[in-house]
């Protein structure tokens, strides 16, 4: 049959064509085999006769013979002793090639007819060597087959270096189960440990299904097996297991789709139990807050670093990383050999040999990215409050801010490492990608939870008492209740140390928009005039009113999180409104300021309800140096005009629709509803309405604005009554009782056409169009 399928050179298909032929019938035969299952379905089926005769015209490289030769040799009685050494002859063949899948040479080697990488895989290279790996877990005989580190370090790499350069192969393993959960036994040889981790994190990738951590041999003593620097590596898998599948893109899935999905789902996902799997290792928490918080003086020494480096320079998942930092190395060791060229020729060998500290400081970087990671989701998923009290009770925090200057937001070095074909302000450096994970976990840290005064130090918190007392308003119980022992200490807390970074940064970083989030995730919840006086005094509006107005800043996520943090900052204070109007002294700024606001109502609606909220409040107040503010301040004189606030209204409902709501849009909502409840308060509820119908009116569309408002109100009920939603933010946010959010709703969708507050009183039988199912199945 095989000559059949390699078939005869025939009459003109003598030569290399005729042997090319031959090749490309034996390589589609295989193809076929494997996928029906009958036939040719591996190369050992093959001769050897037949191979050797076609493999230098078909430029096999002879890895079918090689494939031929260890399917010999890893028969079920085998002892494996020769598979090394063919392994060994195999190798290069592959990790040449997948260093060129890496690097500037990836192009040509896609031009390649056979890589052998494909070679490989077709003769059944793959499958064979998960079968050598997995042999001993199949015999059932007392005595098991011992496997030497060095072949399973062998097997692991080549299926590596076949998963870079062949499609499909890693989609393949990923469906095989029992191989996945496998792997995770290999991971307690600490000689294997690398190898295997990088293809885990390979194969997960792109696994349909997420693996659930529960079906992972022993999995609390194999984690308590692991060194640090084994656990740092080892949440690099984590995180494929406990983040919910595109969370990235979150902001962008509409709320109809999420809304339907949560009624398929009714259980915790996968991710979810994975999570609560890994709170219930002992230690786990404790040990990760250790590794984010250690010292680069803490870590291993030089020696086994050293042997880590040299492994890692053979595993391609960190082949550009590595390239990077034997750069460092070697300019740093040509710096010193140079300042050193009229002493002995000893000190420049002991240069050479040592590990420079930049590599060590990478090297530390890299594991804090993966272990603020982990910790970052963790801190966003159910078991929240758990988390959030061992991350206290570890000192996570006060930890962080002893890092914060010398390695989380260290200067840069004229050799600071970045990737290859990357530059040092991409977001894909490891230096970068740590702070902006760091932002990340402050704001998931200080987000509506009581423990973000744990980012001060004592001085800063007694500061916050005095602003109260200075006030004469009721201290806040969290501040009060506070455990001194596991705050910050220092000159300055890490809110502090934030807030000075985040003057200094240039006008174009990336990081801008980050820390904009992570202070105003300090500020979110219940309004404290305290922690605004804090922020105030250390000149933050100032700082953000020169980004806005003064370097009119065009970044549409950097504008978003300013305006959002502004309006968290002013809310229902008077000083900040008082130090806005200082600011914007001049009509031309605050026309500039006010192009801002609309040039994307998105972005800059949670300001708007700030305003509009906060002018309401005044209104009703007796006081002096209120009504003072209230003449005087630009801002507030503006949202005073029932025109303005009628536009802003009319704006606000009509860029968001039901089918267009998603996570980020759906406050555009929310305000639109505040402007109307703060109505219905003073009785003006049908002024607003009947001026909307006017204004439809005036734009010649009559109904389309109270018809789509009428829609995202019936939405609104499905999705905000929701036993499952948390409403606190609503409450927490406006100062309104989330009943009287509930009654407005409700009173608008009243179907009484006669009522003046229900919004089909306006909208003419022939314009009506409020029956729409906008449900998404």
């Amino acid at each position: 049959m095989a000559a059949a399928a390699a078939g005869g050179p025939g009459p003109g298909g003598g030569g290399r064509r005729g042997a090319r032929a031959a090749a490309t019938n034996i390589l589609a035969q295989l193809r076929h085999g494997q996928l029906s299952g009958c036939g040719l379905t591996r190369g050992a089926q093959i001769t050897e006769a037949l191979l050797k005769e076609r493999d230098k015209q078909a430029k096999w490289n002879g890895i079918p013979l090689l494939l031929q030769k260890l399917y010999e040799h890893s028969h079920p009685n085998s002892d494996f002793s020769q598979c090394q050494s063919i392994l060994k002859e195999i190798s290069p063949l592959l990790s040449m090639e997948a260093m060129a899948f890496v690097t500037e040479d990836r192009k040509a080697a896609q031009e390649s007819t056979f890589p052998n990488t494909y070679t490989f895989d077709l003769f059944g290279g793959v499958d064979l060597l998960v079968e050598i790996l997995m042999r001993p877990t199949l015999i059932t005989q007392k005595k098991k087959q011992k496997i030497s580190d060095d072949l399973i370090k062998d097997c692991l790499s080549i299926l590596y270096n076949t998963c870079i350069c062949t499609e499909g192969v890693t989609r393949r393993l990923a469906e095989r189960n029992d191989f996945v959960l496998f792997l995770f036994t290999l991971m307690t040889n600490k000689k294997t440990f690398l190898q295997t981790a990088t293809l885990i994190e390979d194969i997960l990738g792109v696994k349909k299904e997420m693996i659930q951590l529960d079906d992972i041999p022993n999995l609390a003593s194999l984690v308590s097996s692991f060194d640090q620097q084994q656990l740092a590596n080892f949440c690099r898998i984590l995180a494929v297991t406990i983040s919910e599948l595109d969370t990235g893109s979150d902001d962008k899935h509409t709320l109809l789709a999420k809304n339907a999905q949560q009624k398929k789902n009714l259980g915790p996902s996968r991710a979810e139990i994975n999570q609560a799997t890994l709170l219930n290792i002992p230690g786990f928490i404790e040990r990760l807050c250790k590794l984010a918080t250690r010292k680069v003086s803490e870590t291993t020494g030089t020696s086994s670093f050293l042997q880590e480096l040299e492994e890692w320079y053979t595993w391609l998942d960190n082949a550009l990383v590595l390239d990077a930092l034997m750069r460092v190395a070697n300019e740093e060791a040509e710096q010193s050999s140079t300042e050193s060229s009229d002493e002995s020729g000893l000190a420049n060998t002991s240069t050479r040999t040592q590990l420079p500290q930049s590599m060590k400081i990478m090297h530390e970087i890299m594991y804090k990215l993966e272990v603020l990671y982990v910790l970052c989701v963790l801190l966003m998923g159910r078991q929240r409050n758990q988390v959030h009290k061992m991350i206290a009770e570890f000192k996570l925090i006060p930890g962080l801010n002893n890092l914060f200057d010398k390695l989380i937001w260290r200067k840069h070095s004229a050799s600071a490492l970045v990737l290859h074909g990357h530059n040092q302000n991409c977001d894909c450096s490891p230096d970068i990608t740590l702070k902006i994970q760091f932002l990340r976990l402050l704001q998931s840290f200080s987000d509506h939870h009581e423990n973000k005064y744990l980012l001060l130090n004592s001085q800063e918190l007694n500061e916050l008492s005095a602003i109260s007392h200075k006030a004469n308003i009721p201290e806040v119980d969290a501040v009060v209740n506070t455990d001194r022992s596991l705050v910050c200490d220092g000159k300055r807390g890490l809110l502090t140390r934030l807030l000075q970074v985040m003057k200094k940064e240039p006008a174009e970083s990336s990081f801008r928009f980050w820390q904009a989030r992570a202070v105003e995730s300090f500020l979110r919840g219940t309004t404290s005039y305290a922690d605004q006086m804090f922020l105030l005094k250390r000149g933050l509006l100032e700082h953000i009113l020169y980004c806005i107005v003064d370097s009119e800043c065009k970044s549409r996520d950097v504008l978003q999180s300013y305006f959002d943090l502004l309006g968290e900052l002013m809310k229902f204070n008077i000083d900040a409104f008082k130090r806005f109007n200082k600011y914007i002294n001049t009509d031309d700024k605050f026309q500039i300021f006010l192009n801002q606001i609309n040039s994307s109502l998105v972005d800059s609606n949670m300001l708007v309800r700030c305003i509009t909220l906060s002018l309401d409040r005044f209104e009703s107040q007796s006081d002096a140096k209120v009504a003072e503010v209230l003449s005087e301040c630009r801002l507030l004189s503006y949202m005073s005009q029932m025109s303005m606030r009628m536009s802003f209204l009319f704006r606000l409902i009509n860029i968001i629709h039901v089918q267009t709501l998603t996570q980020e849009n759906v406050s555009c909502l929310n305000t639109s509803l505040v402007i109307l409840m703060l109505a219905r308060r003073k009785e003006k509820l049908p002024f607003y309405l009947r001026t909307l119908q006017q204004m439809e009116y005036t734009e010649k569309y009559p109904g389309f604005i109270l018809n789509n408002f009428h829609s995202l109100l019936r939405f609104w009920q499905q999705h905000y009554l929701n036993k499952d939603k948390d409403s606190t933010c609503l409450e927490n946010s406006s100062c309104i009782s989330f009943t009287y959010w509930k009654e407005t709703v409700s009173i608008l969708l009243s179907p009484d056409r006669t009522s003046p507050c229900a919004i089909v009183s306006y909208i003419d039988e022939a314009y009506m169009d409020i029956d729409r199912d906008f449900s998404e199945e």
